[in-house]
């Protein structure tokens, strides 16, 4: 049972006897003793040649529970009401929250144990973090009893909550659990076979493990990828308001699976996407509880082929990219002829412009009701660093394979990039626009998209200016943890993230601190810049003065 922290710091440290002997142990009692204030029930102790602790008998016991997808309000039904149900089969229960979401199923492990039903309603509960995000922040909570049992030094309890099936509950018994998840993470770790086992890098391979998913809903697909002898691999955008986007998988895919050893999970997943082209590109995101995604993004499919070379170049799979070509020479004539959503290449100077009423197309895609915050139609700045790395690419591959549309690719390349270089530099402020053509002209405005014309591995930016593009970036963007979205100064900038969700998302892509072009734009700064300004460059970009 809890303890004084001060005495059993003391015992600990001191090794005296009598009443606090109890304490006397490792190292890590005096830790615990420091940091929790008391030692754990069922540590064994030398004096009374037993566990230290006493049984449970007696403690009252109170629960409840709430169902909620990621995007629902508090209540699940339409007056706030619950419908929950309870069923139970000898010692397994389900509770049953109604609709498409699935049961919670529980059991118990443990000496004595019992489940009175004595079912408990919580009216109006109030959620503050809710409420300060504008949402609804009042709801019912519900109980349809309680479990009890005996703890004691050598008797544990276990409870398991979970929805996933019986079959998967009963697998492993509590005790075998943690041996199980060692052995998980062993498997993991040896993949990454120039991971060290312990460290930063180790937690992130396990980290990793957690985003890369079986889509669940999407039963056709996962039939079809069994059939041409794949599986159906996805990654899940953000717990736990996302499931799977193009532009995040393709974005993350090579550190999530190519640093990790999981190469043929990356050929799942890019296969997988390759199945979902759709009159050039690839789905932007697939809503749930959906088979087929939408397909309102301008450069998620030019991500896909950003993805594919990294894979190409940790696996050298040709198979895969054969396979995948079809595919690809269709999204650039798509693309050069137009498509869905405004994208298409403009026939006056090659570059991509994208844009429709109503859509938000680039990752800056935060969206109010009909409010789109950051619209950038026209010819945005780093898409059309994607266009020309994606020709760029494409045409190594079609030469490699002796396609002859492999000269037209390397065209329209080249007429992409003196394009390029002759319309987004903004010579006033020594950096790229952030769209040319727009609605309401040339767009000025100092935002991190400008750094995918130096960090790709197509740059699209002449050499020449990348050291004043790095200087603005340093000086204006950078802060110890990511890139500002939007540079202070600007009539949007947005210095805090906070408020209800028209206020966040107003701010969400107006000055919040993204660290997603960060670790692009260090390595190329250790790798292309010019020798006598590198390590100055990567020691200014490492130790930023901003904040």
């Amino acid at each position: 049972m809890p303890r004084c922290s001060r005495p059993a710091a003391r015992i600990s440290a001191s090794g005296r006897e009598a009443y606090y002997s109890d304490h006397r142990g490792a190292p890590q009692e005096f830790i615990s003793a420091a940091k929790y204030g008391y030692l754990f029930q069922g540590q064994r102790y030398a004096w009374q040649k037993q566990r230290r602790g006493t049984r449970t008998d007696g403690i009252p016991p109170a629960a409840f529970v709430d169902f909620l997808e990621n995007h629902d309000q508090l209540a699940n039904s339409g007056d706030g009401s619950r419908a929950y149900a309870l069923q139970a089969v000898g010692d397994r229960f389900e509770i049953a929250p109604g609709g498409d979401l699935p049961p919670l199923r529980l059991f118990l492990y443990g000496q004595d144990k019992a489940f009175t039903v004595l079912p408990e309603a919580f009216e109006r509960v109030a959620y503050a973090l809710e409420q300060r995000r504008g949402h609804e922040c009042c709801g019912d909570l519900w109980t349809p009893g309680y479990f009890r049992l005996t703890l004691g030094p050598d008797a544990p309890g276990t409870l398991v909550a979970s929805t996933g099936p019986w079959e998967t509950i009963d697998a492993l018994r509590p005790e075998e659990l943690p041996q199980a998840e060692r052995r998980r993470r062993g498997r993991l770790l040896e993949s990454a076979r120039h991971v060290p086992s312990t460290g930063m890098a180790s937690e992130l391979v396990l980290a990793a493990d957690q985003f890369i998913i079986m889509p669940a809903g999407r039963a056709e697909e996962a039939a079809r990828a069994r059939a041409a002898g794949d599986e159906v691999r996805t990654v899940v955008a953000g717990y736990h308001w996302f499931t799977d986007w193009g532009r995040d998988t393709m974005i993350s895919l090579e550190g999530l699976t190519l640093c990790t050893g999981r190469q043929r999970e990356a050929g799942y997943i890019l296969r997988t996407f390759g199945h979902y082209v759709r009159d050039g590109l690839i789905p932007n995101m697939f809503p749930e509880g959906t088979k087929e995604g939408l397909y309102h993004t301008a450069d998620a499919t030019l991500w896909f082929f950003h993805a594919i070379h990294r894979y190409l170049q940790a696996t050298g799979d040709r198979s895969t990219l054969r396979q995948l070509l079809p595919k690809l020479k269709s999204i650039i004539e798509h693309h050069r002829t137009g498509t869905h959503f405004g994208i298409g290449v403009d026939p006056a100077d090659g570059l991509l412009r994208q844009g429709a009423e109503g859509y938000q197309l680039t990752w800056m895609d935060a969206k109010v009701e009909d409010w789109v915050v950051t619209p950038r139609r026209g010819k945005a700045v780093e898409i059309n660093a994607l266009w020309f790395n994606a020709l760029c690419l494409l045409a190594d591959w079609l030469r490699e394979e002796g396609d002859p549309m492999a000269v037209q690719a390397g065209e329209a390349a080249e007429r992409a990039r003196a394009a390029f270089n002759a319309r987004f530099w903004y010579e006033e402020g020594g950096y790229l626009y952030d769209v040319v053509d727009g609605e309401p002209g040339d767009d000025p405005s100092c935002r991190p998209n400008q750094v995918l014309a130096i960090s790709l591995d197509y740059p699209v930016l002449d050499r020449s200016r990348w050291l004043p593009v790095f200087e603005v970036v340093r000086e204006r963007l950078l802060t110890p943890v990511g890139l500002r979205s939007l540079a202070p100064g600007h009539r949007d900038y947005k210095p805090q993230y906070y408020g209800d969700l028209r206020a966040r998302d107003a701010a969400y892509h107006q000055g919040t601190v993204l660290g997603v072009a960060r670790g692009p734009v260090r390595r190329r700064v250790a790798q292309d810049l010019p020798r006598r300004h590198r390590w100055k460059r990567a020691a200014a970009w490492k130790a930023s003065p901003h904040s």
